[in-house]
């Protein structure tokens, strides 16, 4: 997944948010999702964010706290931006784990919507099968119940 970089202005949000306009359609670019989760730089600044829809255009917010710590920067300045998608995606998953999270839309599109928290968390646990192997495909099945379900993570033992 290719990190997209842009130029745009920085714009008034509510309750003394910024927003940041995407001049692109990320369901295109990289893959299509209800949510992206984003990581990245404005100015060479850190960000996490998620991409949202605001009226007919796309982008994130900042908030009051990113904005007052950033003091070089206000509404209406010109942002360079850089980001790319947070945690793991598709292209990044075990073959037995995309080809599953494919069977089953329901709970790949809740894996796809999940923060890289929650996707690292269930990828760990499957991967923890290394030492009995048959336990994978038990984990498997295990995590596409509990996705199709809305359970951002499993149950602890």
């Amino acid at each position: 997944m290719q990190p997209q970089r842009f130029t745009t202005a920085l714009a008034a949000h509510e309750r003394g948010r910024a927003f940041v306009a995407v001049p692109f359609d990320p369901d295109r670019v990289w893959s299509p999702k209800p949510r992206h989760h984003i990581t990245g730089t404005i100015n060479g600044m850190r960000i996490r964010a998620v991409i949202e829809t605001r009226g007919n255009q796309r982008g994130f917010t900042l908030g009051p706290a990113w904005l007052r710590d950033c003091h070089a920067l206000a509404i209406g300045d010109s942002i360079t931006v850089e980001i790319a998608p947070e945690g793991p995606q598709r292209d990044d998953l075990a073959e037995d784990v995309a080809a599953a999270l494919d069977a089953n839309p329901e709970a790949s599109a809740f894996f796809d919507a999940l923060a890289q928290f929650y996707r690292k968390a269930y990828l760990r646990w499957i991967d923890a099968t290394k030492r009995r192997p048959e336990q994978r495909a038990q984990r498997i099945t295990e995590m596409i119940r509990l996705l199709s379900a809305g359970i951002k993570e499993r149950p602890k033992p």
